[in-house]
C-alpha cells in the first residue's frame, strides 16, 4: 500500500496545529509528520503529542522563513515518494489522503493533486482549483462590472463539481500532495516567495515540464484560511503582492517590458488601496472606541 509523510509549516497557529496533526496521524497512510516551525511565539507546538507519537518531528528553525523555505526544509527531510504539504488550518476528512495517493500513482506524469477544499460551512473555497491568473484573465474579472459581456473566471469553485479527478492549471498550497520525482525533475519551490504565489509558480512550472495537476472533488479538507495571518494582515498583504509580481515575471518571461512594468504598477497600486482601506479602518475603529470611553 502506497504511503506518504506530511510537512506542516507553523507559525502561530494556536490550537488549530494541533487539530491538523491529529487528522492526519489518524490515517494509517501517513507514515511520518513533519512539523517546521517558524519561531511561533504561541502555544501551538506545546498542544502537540510530541515526543509521546513516533510518527511525528517537530523542526524549529530560528527564524520566520516563510512558507517556501520552510516547505523545503521539511521536504529535504522527508523521505517518501509521496509528499502532503498541509496548512496548520487545515483538517484533513476520512479517506482524503487514501483518495489522494490513489490518483497521485494513477499514471506517471501525474506530478502534484489537489482536494476539495471547504469553508467551515461546507461550501467549496475559491483556490482549490483554478486557472493561472494571468494579466488578462484579472483584468477581465476587476472590470467585470463595467463590461457589457463577462470573462471567465481564473477561479473555478462556482463552476459545477467534477465527478471525477480532472487536470487543472493549478490547485491550492493549502493541501497538495505531490510525487518526488516531480520535485526531482522540476526543482522544490522557490524560496524567493515568502508567501503566497509559490503554488502558483510551482504548478506552472509542472505543467510546463510535462507533468499533470489534478483536482481530486472526493477528497474533502476543510481549510480555516488565514489563521497564522489575522494579527499581522498588512505584513501577509505586502508579501502576497511581492509574490504577485515575481510570479507575473516569470509567467510572462520575455514578453515586452512595458508590459510587466504595466502589471507590476497594478499590483502595487491594489496592495496601496488594501492598505489605504486597512488603516483607515483602523483609526476608525480607535476614534468609535476612544469617544465611547468618554465621560
Amino acid at each position: 500500500m502506497d504511503r506518504c509523510e506530511v510537512v506542516i509549516v507553523n507559525f502561530n497557529a494556536g490550537g488549530f496545529l494541533k487539530d491538523a496533526v491529529g487528522s492526519v496521524l489518524r490515517c494509517g497512510s501517513v507514515a511520518h509528520v513533519y512539523v517546521v516551525d517558524n519561531l511561533s511565539t504561541d502555544e501551538s507546538l506545546s498542544l502537540l503529542p510530541y515526543p509521546q507519537s513516533d510518527r511525528l518531528t517537530i523542526i524549529r528553525n530560528s527564524a520566520n522563513l516563510g512558507f517556501a523555505t520552510g516547505s523545503n526544509i521539511g521536504l529535504a527531510r522527508a523521505v517518501s515518494k509521496n509528499l502532503l504539504l498541509l496548512n496548520p488550518d487545515c483538517q484533513v476528512m476520512e479517506g482524503a489522503i487514501d483518495r489522494l495517493l490513489t490518483v497521485l500513482r494513477s499514471t506517471d506524469r501525474v506530478g502534484m493533486v489537489g482536494p476539495f477544499l471547504v469553508n467551515i460551512d461546507g461550501s467549496e473555497q475559491a483556490g482549490g482549483r483554478r486557472k493561472l491568473p494571468t494579466p488578462r484573465r484579472v483584468l477581465g474579472q476587476t472590470l467585470q462590472w463595467l463590461l457589457p459581456f463577462r470573462f471567465s473566471s481564473f477561479l473555478l469553485h462556482h463552476e459545477p463539481l467534477p465527478d471525477q479527478p480532472i487536470e487543472v492549471e493549478a490547485i491550492s498550497g493549502a493541501c497538495m500532495m505531490v510525487r518526488r520525482e516531480m520535485i526531482t525533475d522540476i526543482g522544490p519551490l522557490d524560496e524567493e516567495y515568502f508567501l503566497h504565489c509559490e503554488d502558483l509558480d510551482w504548478c506552472m512550472r509542472a505543467r510546463r515540464q510535462g507533468w499533470k495537476v489534478l483536482f481530486v472533488s472526493d477528497a474533502k479538507v476543510v481549510h480555516q484560511k488565514g489563521v497564522s495571518s489575522r494579527s499581522r494582515p498588512l505584513r501577509v498583504e505586502y508579501h502576497k503582492h511581492k509574490g504577485m509580481v515575481r510570479f507575473y515575471n516569470k509567467l510572462l518571461g520575455e514578453r515586452p517590458r512595458w508590459l510587466m512594468a504595466l502589471v507590476t504598477a497594478g499590483v502595487w497600486t491594489r496592495y496601496g488601496a488594501i492598505a489605504t482601506v486597512h488603516l483607515l479602518s483602523r483609526g476608525l475603529k480607535q476614534l468609535r472606541g476612544g469617544s465611547q470611553s468618554l465621560p
